[in-house]
């Protein structure tokens, strides 16, 4: 199935308005919880979810969410969470919100086998209100055009970069994690969960780092398309780096803005109590 098949099951499940999940087989595949025909959770094994993005806000550690999650008998804990003053409602609503267009980002980003609608479940974290299927599709394909227009273009599970710079060198904390961590053997997508940060944002910027000279991909040039959309132009862009055979195991999007890559600036955690304004710049500005 090409990624028009998964625009027209989505779309038909709004026009429907369908409750239940859309399965999404593929490479990373992902799945897509709607209310009433619109999406109101996303989740990828190709992204973070929600609690790695408030894990990553620093307002909760890893300790106190295992704590909140037996209470909450293994559902998400948002009662807990703003029981215990680790985050407020809205706060969580962003939270959510970001975890469901970064997961829709991976799975277009990646390959289609399939779609399957499944009723009688429900998301692990839904948002309060829910995302139009043709406005999130719009979304997620405008950001996979976006990273496949820059001059060093990659994709969340091909490249596996190696750090050519220091992290002292590097002119943001993202770009001194990413140099920590990158070791030629992650993908954007594995930076993303090591880091805890959306897997949209790291391929962004792991594509901006290599353009830099910050990162580097050895390897012969390629011939990749970057599949986006049916009936789209097929982009040609060089590989900087082959695929190994095995993959090492394993937040934020960017705000619109004009330009090739739309990203001006990046959520990062309340060093001085000023994480979550990150968070609300993206919710009322033009973040998605």
């Amino acid at each position: 199935m090409d990624h028009g098949g998964l625009a027209h099951a989505l779309t038909a499940c709004g026009r429907d308005g369908f409750t239940g999940e859309l399965r999404v087989p593929g490479s990373p595949g992902g799945a897509f919880h709607l209310r009433d025909g619109l999406v109101v959770a996303a989740e990828s094994p190709g992204a973070p979810g929600p609690e790695a993005l408030l894990l990553r806000s620093e307002r909760i550690d890893g300790e106190q969410w295992a704590e909140l999650v037996r209470e909450s008998a293994g559902r998400w804990p948002a009662a807990g969470l703003t029981a215990h003053g680790y985050a407020g409602a809205a706060q969580l609503r962003v939270v959510c919100l970001l975890a469901l267009r970064d997961a829709a980002f991976a799975v277009v980003a990646g390959r289609v086998d399939a779609c399957e609608r499944v009723t009688g479940t429900g998301p692990h974290a839904p948002c309060a209100a829910g995302e139009r299927p043709a406005r999130l599709l719009e979304d997620a394909v405008r950001k996979v055009a976006a990273v496949d227009a820059l001059p060093y273009p990659v994709r969340p599970d091909r490249e596996r970069p190696l750090p050519v710079a220091a992290p002292e060198q590097a002119r943001t904390p993202l770009q001194r994690e990413l140099l920590a961590h990158a070791d030629g053997r992650r993908t954007a997508r594995d930076l993303a969960f090591r880091t805890g940060r959306g897997v949209y944002t790291v391929t962004v910027e792991v594509a901006r780092m290599l353009g830099e000279g910050l990162l580097e991909c050895p390897g012969p040039l390629a011939q990749a398309p970057l599949l986006v959309a049916p009936d789209a132009p097929v982009v040609r862009h060089r590989e900087p780096c082959p695929p190994e055979p095995e993959a090492a195991a394993p937040a934020e999007l960017p705000r619109r803005a004009p330009g090739a890559s739309g990203i001006t600036e990046v959520l990062v955690p309340p060093v001085s109590g000023a994480g979550w304004k990150g968070l609300f710049r993206l919710r009322h500005g033009t973040a998605g």
